[in-house]
């Protein structure tokens, strides 16, 4: 690690908990501390000392245009010029509601807040209101935010309630969310046999970003809105991650599935805080003022993260752009296939349009205890010897790896090179 960082590590050490502001950011899965980021253009990021890196994490999803783009920089400044905050309506916050209703198909009304973890939060809590009903089904390896009922761990059986898996999360609460294996239909159908009056919602992740990139089965969404339809249950979609990501209207479009609410976040904020829950009109009509469910926000709708996402969105109509972003992923991690089998690596991809991972091995994967059985240790070694090469990856073997419209052919070439050096120096290990 560059000296000026870990400089300021140590110091941030005193006075920030683990020297971070999210503890992912800490390096500890890949045994490295921190760098601190300076500055960012394009698809480089540059530490304290000025060294540039090939970015793959892109702020964890939401510059899919590129860090600094022009059109994005230049909507915050003309914001800017206004205020920062008013703390009352504007046509921006309206602006942008407008394109994610037209964009995202389940969502017929929508509301802004300030982040991916009171999106979940409030979705969670309107299911709860409007079904009258407290349990909660979610899937392990399925993160949705530090709020109380999505930090649970799976129980030690089939459809037992979850253990909070943070000292802070009562457990009277955790045992209202139930934590079940991803991909695993027959255990949503037996829990819902045993428990379907009681459960208020099933959120998930319709494509895993958060243990690395895992993708749905066929038949596994069409299952969950079946079975929640048929149970009066609503179905959650965070689509945080995926929200334009995955296609316009995320990973809903994608699959053609229509969740009743919907969560989004990070792109729809072009890079600044945001968060926003919407659904179907009967629903999001319980909320106050206009129902009793309550949830409110200082800052919600802030105008310059609204200025960012209406611009970025804006971009993002161009349908020309998922192509492109889809021809450089393709180009990118076949490549890194490619390099990992000429130096006698094995390595699974997951990857769906421009988000991916890499897993050491040679099993699928497809839930959290096929990622838990990866080799995570040679990630971590892949991971040190890709910073040496000046690639910044995601610094956890658990996350995905993001390609923004930035990224060109030179930079993944150079990316593929040296995956072929590291992978090289990790067979020459084995």
């Amino acid at each position: 690690m560059a000296d000026r960082s870990r400089e300021l590590f140590l110091r941030a050490k005193e006075i920030i908990p683990g020297g971070v502001n999210s503890p992912v950011r800490a390096g500890r899965a890949v045994g490295v501390d921190p760098l601190f980021i300076q500055r960012a253009d394009g698809c480089y990021l540059w530490d304290m000392e000025g060294k540039r890196y090939i970015d793959y994490v892109c702020s964890w999803g939401p510059m899919i245009l590129g860090h600094r783009h022009p059109e994005v920089i230049q909507a915050i400044s003309d914001a800017l010029d206004n205020g920062t905050s008013y703390g009352a309506p504007t046509d921006l916050e309206l602006n942008l509601a407008k394109m994610i209703v037209e964009t995202v198909p389940s969502v017929e009304m929508v509301r802004m807040v300030n982040s991916g973890t009171e999106a979940t939060m409030s979705a969670i809590r309107l299911a709860r209101g409007f079904t009258g009903r407290n349990k909660l089904i979610k899937f392990d390896g399925c993160y949705h935010g530090h709020n109380d009922s999505c930090l649970v761990t799976a129980g030690s059986g089939l459809a037992t309630f979850g253990i909070p898996d943070s000292p802070g999360v009562p457990a009277d609460l955790a045992k209202l969310t139930i934590s079940l294996p991803f991909n695993n239909l027959k255990a949503v159908g037996l829990t819902v046999e045993k428990f379907g009056d009681q459960i208020a919602a099933i959120i998930i992740e319709p494509i895993a970003g958060n243990m690395g990139v895992v993708l749905p089965e066929e038949g596994f969404l069409e299952g969950l809105r079946k079975i929640t339809k048929e149970n009066g249950i609503l179905l959650i979609f965070d689509e945080v991650i995926t929200g334009f990501r995955v296609s316009p209207g995320g990973a809903q479009e994608l699959y053609n599935i229509m969740p009743d609410l919907t969560c989004l976040g990070k792109i729809i904020g072009g890079g600044l805080p945001v968060g926003a829950y919407g659904g179907r009109r009967d629903i999001m009509k319980r909320i106050a003022p206009d129902g009793n469910i309550y949830q409110a926000g200082t800052l919600s709708g802030n105008p310059l993260a609204m200025a960012a996402g209406v611009t970025t969105l804006m971009i993002l109509k161009n349908k020309e752009i998922y192509a492109k972003l889809e021809e450089k992923s393709r180009f990118l991690f076949s490549g890194l296939i490619d390099a990992a089998k000429r130096a006698g690596v094995d390595i699974v991809i997951n990857r769906v349009g421009s988000m991916g991972s890499v897993f050491f091995g040679k099993k699928p994967v497809f839930d959290f205890a096929s990622v838990k059985e990866t080799e995570t240790s040679k990630y971590s070694s892949f991971y040190r010897e890709m910073l040496a090469q000046r690639i910044y990856l995601a610094p956890s073997p658990f996350e995905a790896l993001f390609v923004s419209l930035a990224h060109n052919k030179e930079t993944m070439k150079k990316t593929i090179d040296s995956a072929f050096n590291s992978f090289k120096k990790l067979g020459s290990m084995q």
